[in-house]
């Protein structure tokens, strides 16, 4: 029996398992990836551990991954894709603009406050001045691409004429560090547990109306 992989017919025997698709190898990669940076940290994560993890032979792993720097990108941006398909559904789902920016924030704090990303953040601030490429990374990938992300939400509502804003893309920070910032820091230093989703709702629910409505007397 032989099927076709990357272009080449390789044979397979009767009873082996079919052979996975690159697409669905570098997901096992990325899984195993992420549960290898989360305990051993990224200067004690081993390339072959990671391939050991995930099943796969080294080569493989470095013919679609070459690099521990690269795999750590994907890592963030695969977890980062998570928002952007949220914000996708944002866009059809209400024309109320106090109900869409709830919804923005909610996602937003979902992301960031999940144990998975706060425990990423972690590991970036406490090995990026040994290693500039994690923050670098991170900043990159998950902090502006949110960032612009938001600004981009924030500037659609201004053309819709619900909002009134000078520098949507300040704007944006703004309403990202009063979301996430003092919940955030409080479970880094172990403070506090991360917020559950009623409490993350209710948040969203504040901040809106504070952002939509200012504090003037």
């Amino acid at each position: 029996m032989s099927i076709v992989e990357n272009g080449e017919i390789t044979h397979r025997g009767p009873g082996r398992p079919p052979v996975r698709s690159d697409e669905e190898t570098l997901r096992v990669i990325l899984d195993a990836a992420s549960k290898e940076f989360h305990a051993a940290g990224y200067a004690g994560t081993a390339m072959t551990a990671i391939a050991r993890r995930a099943g796969v032979s080294t080569k493989t792993l470095y013919r679609l991954i070459p690099t521990k720097a690269e795999l750590f990108r994907q890592v963030i941006r695969r977890r980062i894709g998570t928002f952007v398909l949220a914000m996708d559904a944002l866009e059809s789902g209400t024309d109320d603009v106090a109900v869409g920016l709830e919804r923005l924030l909610t996602a937003y704090a979902t992301l960031t406050l999940g144990s998975d990303v706060v425990a990423m953040y972690r590991l970036v601030l406490g090995e990026c001045s040994r290693f500039p490429e994690l923050g670098r990374a991170f900043y990159v990938n998950a902090v502006q691409r949110i960032s612009h992300l938001m600004a981009e939400w924030l500037e659609r509502q201004c053309r819709r004429n619900l909002l009134r804003l000078d520098d949507p893309w300040l704007a944006a920070e703004i309403l990202r560090g009063m979301m996430v910032f003092e919940p955030q820091r409080a479970a880094m230093l172990v403070q506090a547990k991360l917020p559950d989703d009623a409490q993350i709702a209710n948040r969203a629910k504040a901040c809106a109306k504070l952002f939509l409505n200012g504090c003037r007397a």
